[in-house]
C-alpha cells in the first residue's frame, strides 16, 4: 500500500504552492486591513487579475472538462490544490470554473450561461435553501407555476452564497406541488437577475455575507429550464455533494497554517524565563491538533480518491466533511488559546479562521446530517464497516 504522491500530483500541487505563497500571500496584511475597515478583503477586479496571473501558471478550471479550457483534473489532485488554497485567508479561488451541474445544459444554454461563467464574464450562485428548508432541503416552497410557455417564480432563498454578485441564478422551485419534491416535483431553473429577482445581504459573524433571494412573480421562459422538468432535486443533491471534500480540503490548508503559527509561537514566546513551549499544557494542544489533522487529511484524501475510482462517494464524503468541519474548528481554537489576547485580536488572522470555520459545520450539509447519513448508511446495509478494506 503506497501513501505517497504521484510525481504529477506533487507537481501540481507544489507549483500551487508556489503560486499562493508568491502572489496571494503578499496581500494578507491589506485584506486585514480592508476586512477592519468593513470592506471586501479583495475587490472583484482584483480576483479577476489574481486568476489570471494563476492562468499563466496553468491553473484555469480545475474541474472544467478539457473541451472547455479546463484541466479537468482528478479528485484527489483538486484536494490537494484547495488544500494549498486554504493556506491564505486572502478570499482567492482559482478561476475557469462553473456550478458543475451547469455542465447538463443544453447547447444554447452553454453558449448563454456556461461559457460566459468559466470564462469569467458572468457570476452565478445556487439557489435551493429557503427560510424553512435548510437540511431538509426537500421542504421548499418556492413555487413555479407555468403561464403559457413560461413560468412564474414566487418566493425566497435564503444564505445563498454569491447571491449578492451573481447575475444569474440556478434556483430550484416547486413545479408541481402534487408530487413529492425528491421524486419530480422540483425543476431547477436558470434565472437572470434582469428577469427580476432582487438579493438582500444578511450580516453573519464571518467576513462578506450571503444573501436572501426574493422572487416575486418573476417570469422564466421555459428554454431556461436546466436538466429535465423534475430533475431539479436530483441536481441539488450533485451540487451540494461536490463540496463534501472541497470544503474539508480547504480546512487542512487552514489548520496547517494555523497550527505551523502556534508552533512558531510557542517557540518564541517566553514567560517566566522559559518558552511557552516548554509547557506541557501547550505541548498536549500541538499534538491534539497534529493527530486529528493528519487523520483528517487522510479521510479527505480517501473520500476524493472514492470520486476518482467512480465509487458512490456520498458515505466516504460525510466522514471526511463531518471530522474535518470539527478537526478546523477545533485546531483554530486551541491556536488562539496559544496565542492568548493577541490571538483574540484583529492583528492576527486567527480570530478571523475563528469566525470563518463556524461555518464548515453548517453549510452544504450540518454535522447533524453528515452524523444522520453516515449512521443511516450502516444501519440499512448500504455500506459496511471497514469500507473498501472492509
Amino acid at each position: 500500500m503506497d501513501f505517497s504522491l504521484g510525481d504529477e500530483e506533487r507537481a501540481i500541487r507544489d507549483t500551487a504552492r508556489d503560486f499562493i505563497t508568491r502572489e496571494v500571500m503578499p496581500l494578507e496584511a491589506e485584506v486585514l486591513r480592508r476586512e477592519r475597515a468593513h470592506g471586501p478583503g479583495l475587490e472583484r477586479g482584483e480576483l479577476r487579475e489574481l486568476q489570471l496571473k494563476a492562468k499563466k501558471f496553468g491553473f484555469w478550471g480545475l474541474a472544467t472538462p478539457e473541451e472547455y479550457g479546463g484541466m479537468d483534473l482528478p479528485a484527489v489532485t483538486q484536494s490537494l490544490i484547495w488544500t494549498e488554497i486554504g493556506r491564505s485567508f486572502v478570499p482567492f479561488r482559482f478561476g475557469g470554473e462553473a456550478d458543475n451541474i451547469l455542465f447538463q445544459a443544453n447547447d444554447e444554454q452553454k453558449r448563454e450561461y456556461l461559457v460566459p461563467t468559466i470564462e469569467g464574464e458572468r457570476f452565478s450562485c445556487f439557489a435551493i435553501t429557503e427560510p424553512g428548508a435548510g437540511s431538509d432541503a426537500a421542504n421548499i416552497r418556492l413555487s413555479a407555476r407555468r403561464d403559457g410557455d413560461d413560468w412564474i417564480l414566487n418566493g425566497e432563498k435564503t444564505f445563498i452564497t454569491g447571491g449578492n454578485e451573481a447575475d444569474f441564478a440556478i434556483v430550484v422551485a416547486v413545479t408541481d406541488p402534487g408530487r413529492n419534491v425528491r421524486d419530480g416535483g422540483s425543476t431547477a431553473f436558470l434565472v437572470d437577475r434582469a428577469m427580476g429577482w432582487r438579493s438582500e445581504f444578511i450580516q453573519t459573524m464571518g467576513e462578506g455575507g450571503p444573501a436572501a433571494l426574493v422572487f416575486d412573480d418573476v417570469r422564466v421562459p421555459g428554454r431556461n429550464i436546466l436538466g429535465e422538468p423534475g430533475q431539479g432535486f436530483a441536481l441539488g443533491m450533485q451540487w451540494i455533494g461536490k463540496g463534501r471534500y472541497t470544503i474539508p480540503s480547504h480546512a487542512v490548508g487552514i489548520a496547517e497554517r494555523a497550527l505551523r503559527m502556534a508552533i512558531e509561537h510557542a517557540n518564541t514566546r517566553e514567560t517566566f524565563g522559559a518558552p511557552i513551549g516548554a509547557n506541557q499544557a501547550i505541548q498536549w494542544m500541538i499534538a491534539d491538533s497534529e493527530t486529528e489533522l493528519e487523520a483528517a487529511r487522510w479521510l479527505i484524501l480517501r473520500a476524493a480518491w472514492t470520486v476518482d475510482q467512480g465509487l458512490d462517494p456520498r458515505h466516504a464524503s460525510s466522514m471526511a466533511k463531518l471530522y474535518g468541519a470539527g478537526m478546523v474548528n477545533r485546531v483554530v481554537d486551541r491556536v488562539m488559546q496559544i496565542h492568548g489576547g493577541m490571538g483574540y485580536t484583529r492583528e492576527l488572522p486567527i480570530e478571523r479562521w475563528y469566525r470563518q470555520v463556524r461555518l464548515y459545520r453548517i453549510f452544504e450539509g450540518t454535522d447533524e446530517m453528515q452524523r444522520l447519513i453516515i449512521a443511516r448508511d450502516l444501519l440499512r446495509g448500504y455500506t459496511k464497516l471497514g469500507g473498501h478494506l472492509g
